[in-house]
């Protein structure tokens, strides 16, 4: 049977509607550990929230109309649009997290200077951590995920990525992120044989669009 429309729950799953259309998904209990982290992020969105409500009427249709020349393509291989809040909300975050000033107005797309990721190198002994990269043009910031120490076997994380800082795109390579990964995780000092993951993303300082995220790992040695 194929479902065209549906709303509700059925059984385990959900049905419903949104912008990109009608979707069928497992129904979940969300897990709600209130962390710092997590507290963050939801403070983050209601300010931005709160800021789409102080704009103007005009602000709010030109952020509307902007949509289309954000499109992209989802998993499914559909264009998607997404709404002219979530547009505010995703370039206005990113600055945010890139330690620039919020916009009011949607901007035109512009191009995302990036680095090009090379070798994470950490070391328990010496207790450092740092990354190498090919340095960009300049007019980006680089946003830095990393992981907990995983299981050196570990070869995927998706889920495990957490936000610990951020560096301009043309700053003098190897990168040293040990401060703010011990700031989010803890001393790798006694982690010899664990694995760390990293992921970047280029945030450009005027329209908050990003790049296309990079990532490695790396086991730390002792």
């Amino acid at each position: 049977m194929i479902v065209v429309d549906g709303r509700g729950k059925i059984g385990g799953h959900v049905a419903s509607k949104n912008k990109s259309g009608s979707y069928f998904r497992t129904k979940v209990s969300p897990v709600n550990p209130q962390s710092a982290s997590q507290t963050t992020v939801r403070n983050r969105m209601s300010t931005r929230a709160q800021a789409w409500r102080g704009l103007t009427e005009a602000q709010r249709l030109a952020w509307n109309a902007a949509v289309s020349a954000f499109s992209r393509t989802n998993v499914f291989g559909d264009t998607v649009e997404p709404s002219g809040f979530n547009l505010y909300c995703e370039l206005n975050n990113n600055l945010i997290l890139a330690g620039e000033a919020a916009i009011t107005s949607p901007p035109m797309p512009e191009s995302v200077d990036d680095i090009i990721i090379g070798a994470l190198s950490p070391a328990a002994g010496a207790g450092t951590i740092t990354l190498a990269y090919t340095a960009g043009a300049g007019g980006s910031s680089v946003l830095l995920f990393a992981t907990a120490p995983q299981s050196a076997g570990r070869s995927f994380v998706k889920s495990q990525y957490r936000y610990i800082g951020q560096f301009d795109s043309d700053a003098v390579s190897p990168f040293d992120l040990a401060a703010a990964y011990t700031a989010k995780f803890g001393a790798i000092t006694s982690l010899a044989g664990q694995k760390i993951f990293v992921k970047t993303k280029a945030i450009n300082q005027t329209t908050g669009q990003s790049g296309i995220p990079q990532s490695t790992s790396a086991v730390i040695a002792a």
